[in-house]
């Protein structure tokens, strides 16, 4: 690794940040000078033929993955990267009778996609990215793909909320999330900003509305402790995950990112995040990945910077704006941390530049 270029690359985008207050006016000025950072994560985590790699997970490519890789793409106004990309999740996952992408690639295998369900957080960040590729690279047939994505997730996705039908329910996949007596929901697959921009660009107001009633959702969650990666719901409401991971760990810590991204930093999820975080939070120190919801008690923790990263940010956003404990951007990570480092820095740029990196 050259420590002076990452170095260099984290400087260069708070310094980026610090310049771009207005996110229409900052955008390409933040676009030409990170384009270091961008130059980093693709040489390590995407390959020539476009496919997004996350090495801990077999090498394996999702729809998550080809979704975050295009967004990002769409932020640093690199057409050719978010072409290529787009390009080999149509051929590889583009799989389905619907218009919504297979969940994962495994590589080496007779049968690449022995899985044909979907993720709608996937399905949500794929087609969010074509809406902002429709408007960044001027083409509008991004936007038509988009549409037939946000159509079908409001038909296989968004369902009533069982005992209040009037409220909307996003599910995880079209299948294998309903039970008998409950759904089973993953808080982190509401990204409220998406869905709006999704909804308002395709006319699919579905995904409006989940937003609204996912946000309720949070904050309902939110009342009792740190928002889990996983739920129940049923008739007799939210409860903990019977089958799944009740800790907030590295699916729920995406929750209060989404949340500022969308400007909701007073949601009670961002502010219970961040009484964890400013507890531990600390130069060097490593950051919190896993925590008991009701005790706060933190469970596991990580050195990667997209971490601390992140949990920068969420402290800021309940602090005075005085800057933000962000590290530099280093490639030397694992795809999820880095990516996570990446919308942090997304998220800072479009909502709170006064959290510049310390």
């Amino acid at each position: 690794m050259n420590r002076r270029r990452f170095l260099a690359s984290g400087a260069t985008f708070g310094a980026a940040l610090a310049a771009g207050h207005a996110p229409a006016l900052g955008q390409a000025r933040i676009a030409q000078q990170a384009r270091p950072v961008w130059d980093s994560w693709m040489a390590a985590y995407l390959r020539s033929d476009g496919r997004v790699v996350d090495t801990l997970q077999q090498e394996a490519s999702h729809s998550e993955g080809q979704g975050y890789g295009m967004l990002a793409a769409t932020m640093f106004e690199d057409e050719a990267a978010f072409r290529l990309m787009y390009r080999w999740t149509e051929q590889q996952l583009a799989l389905r009778p619907d218009a919504l992408l297979a969940w994962r690639w495994l590589p080496g295998q007779a049968n690449a996609v022995p899985d044909r369900n979907n993720a709608s957080d996937g399905d949500l960040f794929y087609a969010w990215a074509l809406v902002r590729a429709a408007a960044r690279f001027n083409d509008r047939s991004y936007l038509t793909r988009a549409a037939e994505i946000a159509q079908a997730l409001a038909s296989s996705c968004i369902v009533p909320m069982p005992g209040a039908s009037d409220k909307l329910v996003f599910l995880p996949a079209a299948f294998g999330f309903r039970h008998d007596t409950h759904m089973s929901v993953n808080p982190s697959y509401y990204m409220p900003l998406a869905m709006r921009d999704v909804a308002a660009a395709t006319g699919v107001s579905a995904l409006a509305a989940c937003a609204q009633h996912g946000e309720v959702l949070l904050e309902e969650i939110a009342r009792d402790g740190l928002v889990p990666d996983w739920v129940d719901i049923s008739e007799r409401g939210v409860t903990v995950s019977e089958a799944l991971s009740q800790n907030a760990g590295y699916e729920a810590m995406r929750v209060p990112l989404f949340l500022i991204w969308s400007r909701l930093q007073q949601h009670m999820a961002v502010r219970r995040m961040a009484s964890v975080y400013e507890r531990s939070l600390q130069p060097g120190r490593e950051a919190p990945t896993v925590v008991e919801p009701l005790s706060g008690v933190v469970l596991e923790t990580s050195a990667d910077p997209g971490y601390q990263a992140l949990a920068g940010l969420v402290v800021c956003s309940a602090g005075q704006g005085l800057g933000a404990l962000i590290p530099p951007f280093s490639a030397d990570q694992p795809y999820y941390p880095a990516t996570l480092q990446l919308f942090t820095m997304f998220a800072a740029t479009e909502t709170m530049p006064e959290c510049v990196p310390l």
